[in-house]
């Protein structure tokens, strides 16, 4: 059996840690895009641990559903003075 990196925020961003959690808590843009991106990553994770089955098409568009979440949330850590609602 593979072991698979779990892609938490907290292992893509370790110095972003305490911020994201932060951010969470008053940037309802933010907020949606982590909630999203631990969704997806999930179940990503589910189907890479053979838990779930999935063809290889439906796992390659969840990885780019995930890596569109993680942009967005890169972008906010990068441009914190744009907010969202």
């Amino acid at each position: 059996m593979i072991v698979h990196s779990s892609h938490d925020l907290a292992e893509e961003f370790p110095e972003q840690a305490e911020r994201i959690r932060s951010l969470v808590l008053v940037d309802g843009k933010f907020s949606r895009a982590v909630q999203a991106y631990g969704e997806v990553n999930l179940e990503i994770l589910r189907i890479e641990n053979e838990l779930e089955p999935a063809s290889d098409e439906h796992l390659e568009t969840l990885k780019k559903k995930r890596l569109h979440h993680l942009d967005e949330i890169q972008q906010k850590l990068l441009h914190p003075e744009r907010t969202g609602t």
